[in-house]
């Protein structure tokens, strides 16, 4: 779902809101912290960092970026969770963070509610590449290769149960097929092992799966949605092979839960207007992500949605339990 914003109300907002507390003795505003759950340089990463520098104008306040990664966004998220609730934490959260962790993940150490929703940034499907040498051409090629050699077929991911492999046991269920996921640490180092020829395919998102099929390092044979990527309209969905499949992952900004109300619509109004950057929304855009935006209760019907899509297909899919 896409919200349209116009600036003027967005601006107007901001300033009817209260301006950020100063450090004391400082005379300056205290930075605001976007804590990310995953190392530089990915996409959670530059969605997070693009979105800083322009909040950091529209609140005349600094907003920086710090990767805290580890234990599948674990480490981050629960350090957000346990801030104080003043605005100056959020969270970039993705899929995983609150899609998948809360269902799979016994004795989480933090619960949905631990989090005040500011805004939806994104949503994203996932890229499946095969090999441009002796690689299956299109996705019917993909079936019938994976079926003459069930289990054997290779593919890489950041993790048994990140939403990337979730998305990719729920294609291959959907498809009929069977593959075996090789774990690697970050999209940088699954693209390395896939072009030193040691996966047959790989899935990724769109700030990865583009330029590997732009630089032909790969060839992009469809998208986990229903829905096609701007930048890429010559490239089929999973959907046209497996009606209504569409699995997508987000991003989102999260505050600690009891966050004053007349702070987070701040953040969040100051988040929707970095959204109407034309640079950002043309990166984004080019990243195969889909624009989001809107309100902390637009976020909250979302996660709601999210939650009642993807808890029974993690139900029924075998996806290993931490």
């Amino acid at each position: 779902m896409t919200f349209r914003l116009s600036r003027r109300p967005l601006l107007a907002a901001l300033a009817a809101l209260p301006a950020p507390a100063l450090a004391q003795g400082s005379g300056q505003a205290r930075p605001i912290t976007i804590v990310v759950p995953f190392a530089p340089g990915g996409s959670t990463d530059i969605v997070s960092r693009l979105m800083a520098e322009r909040m950091t104008t529209v609140l005349g306040q600094p907003v920086q970026v710090e990767n805290r990664p580890g234990a599948n966004t674990i480490i981050g998220a629960e350090y957000v969770a346990r801030s104080r609730p003043d605005g100056q934490t959020l969270l970039m959260a993705a899929g995983t963070t609150l899609t998948i962790n809360p269902v799979i993940v016994p004795n989480l150490p933090y619960k949905v509610d631990d989090f005040a929703p500011v805004m939806l940034a994104t949503t994203f499907p996932f890229g499946i590449l095969s090999r441009l040498q002796g690689g299956p051409v299109d996705v019917a090629a993909w079936v019938a290769a994976a079926k003459a050699r069930p289990g054997q077929m290779t593919y890489g991911t950041n993790g048994p149960t990140t939403l990337t492999n979730v998305a990719m046991l729920m294609v291959m269920q959907r498809l009929g097929i069977t593959m075996q996921d090789v774990t690697y640490r970050g999209d940088s180092a699954q693209l390395a092992a896939f072009l030193a020829g040691d996966l047959d395919m790989l899935i990724v998102a769109g700030g990865t799966a583009i330029p590997a099929y732009r630089n032909q390092q790969g060839r992009l044979i469809a998208w986990t949605s229903a829905r096609k990527v701007d930048s890429t309209p010559e490239v089929p969905t999973t959907a046209d092979y497996a009606p209504g499949l569409d699995a997508l992952s987000w991003f989102g900004l999260l505050a600690p839960a009891r966050t004053p109300p007349e702070v987070v619509q701040r953040t969040n109004a100051a988040a929707n207007e970095a959204l109407q950057d034309p640079r950002i929304r043309e990166r984004l855009t080019n990243e195969g992500q889909f624009l989001a935006g809107g309100s902390p209760q637009d976020f909250t019907d979302f996660l709601r949605r999210s939650d009642e899509l993807w808890r029974p297909i993690l139900s029924r899919l075998d996806v290993p339990r931490n």
